[in-house]
């Protein structure tokens, strides 16, 4: 294993009751996820793969949708009682970090799109491992889940993990003049699920044993 269990507390929070583990790298990077508390690995779980975005979820930025894709995971898991996961990845940026990302940004406001700022700056466009939060779900015992995502490559290393997707659930974001070329630009060149006006309902895999 690349990760260890490091640590553990109860988290009662704005959004409802959660259990916050924090496991570690061997190089000492440290992962934060929230389980549902209580949580059982047996059922069916929840669960939103979240990169961290200190513009949006600390300063409110305008500029993209994770603040309120975040939110709308812990409102799913807290107010519903639903048994699920948020597993938050130190991936300021899509992975080229915060200074390089405010250079992107300011590549953005000379009419560049978010993907053509990265490759400005010498970057890929998403540089983000998500491997990681597969590991992190074997860990915790979980087999099957309903993804929070709109990202095809957060799917992909779920599928290629031994947890099984049995649903994909959107999670759509509101337009506004700060954030509608970057929605576009993840629609139209990174392949999300971003359909603004048009009701995504969940995509379903599994069998319904009910």
């Amino acid at each position: 294993m690349s990760l260890e269990r490091y640590s553990s507390c109860k988290l009662p929070s704005l959004y409802g009751d959660f259990e916050l583990i924090i496991f570690r790298s061997h190089e000492g990077e440290e992962i934060s996820v929230l389980t549902s508390d209580p949580f059982d690995p047996s059922q069916v779980a929840f669960v939103r793969i979240h990169s961290q975005c200190f513009t949006s979820e600390v300063l409110g930025s305008m500029k993209c949708d994770c603040r309120e894709q975040l939110h709308y995971a812990l409102n799913t898991i807290g107010a519903s009682d639903a048994n699920g996961v948020v597993i938050y990845l130190p991936q300021e940026g899509r992975g080229i970090g915060l200074g390089n990302k405010v250079k992107a940004y300011s590549l953005q406001e000379q009419g560049a799109d978010t993907l053509e700022a990265n490759h400005m700056l010498g970057f890929d466009g998403d540089l983000r491992d998500f491997n990681m939060a597969a590991e992190i779900l074997g860990q915790l015992g979980v087999k099957e889940i309903r993804l929070n995502t709109n990202n095809p490559e957060k799917l992909k290393a779920i599928q290629e993990s031994n947890v099984t997707v049995c649903e994909i659930i959107p999670s759509i974001g509101h337009e506004n003049i700060h954030n509608r070329s970057y929605l576009k630009t993840k629609a139209e060149k990174m392949g999300h699920i971003q359909l603004k006006g048009i009701p995504m309902s969940p995509v379903q895999f599994c069998e319904d044993d009910g």
